[in-house]
């Protein structure tokens, strides 16, 4: 098994391609070890140590090191556990399936959220993925649209250029009533 790495815009975190599904669906976010205790491959990648939080796409795995850690030390162990896992045939998640997704929204700005959601899957989401992140809808209140980041993007230092210059501006232009994003922590 050859497993490719990657850079991402966030010097803290790295992209790990192992050339094989890691979820059938969405995504599946691990931002410490306790949140872990659904994720046979998010434990044993913790285990490796170093590691401050992992996070699954359709076909790669983005771990963010720990302030402390170097990734020169901790990078062998992750390719390993990475490496380890798959060869062991355990599910990647065992019992729910943590999959992230837009959070619900009803009410009069409904038809808004909808049009918010299908620019962020359609332009964005397929964006960041690439980058190893991801960001889902999490609200919408009076012209404001929150948006929580994940992976690569969660701390990353260009996340605020993107959330105001890009993704902001998106929305703006394609929908009158969105004023302005923020991000949110969950």
């Amino acid at each position: 098994m050859f497993i490719q790495t990657e850079s991402t815009p966030n010097p803290a975190t790295l992209k790990f391609l192992p050339g094989l599904a890691v979820l059938a669906a969405g995504t599946a976010d691990f931002p410490s070890e306790e949140a872990a205790v659904t994720s046979p491959l998010a434990r044993r990648i913790f285990g490796a140590g170093g590691v401050s939080g992992v996070f699954f796409g359709p076909d790669f795995v983005t771990v963010t090191k720990s302030d402390d850690a170097d990734w020169a030390h901790i990078k062998p162990g992750i390719l390993g556990a990475i490496m380890e896992h798959f060869q062991s045939d355990q599910p990647v998640m065992s019992g729910a399936d943590g999959a992230v997704d837009h959070a619900t929204h009803s009410g009069p700005d409904e038809e808004i959220v909808i049009q918010i959601k299908e620019l962020l899957d359609t332009r964005v989401r397929p964006a960041v993925a690439q980058d190893g992140g991801d960001i889902t809808f999490h609200g919408f209140d009076r012209g404001v649209v929150y948006l929580h980041m994940q992976g690569a993007c969660a701390g990353c230092p260009s996340s605020t250029m993107t959330l105001k210059m890009g993704i902001e501006n998106l929305l703006r232009h394609y929908i009158p009533e969105v004023t302005e994003v923020r991000p949110v922590a969950i």
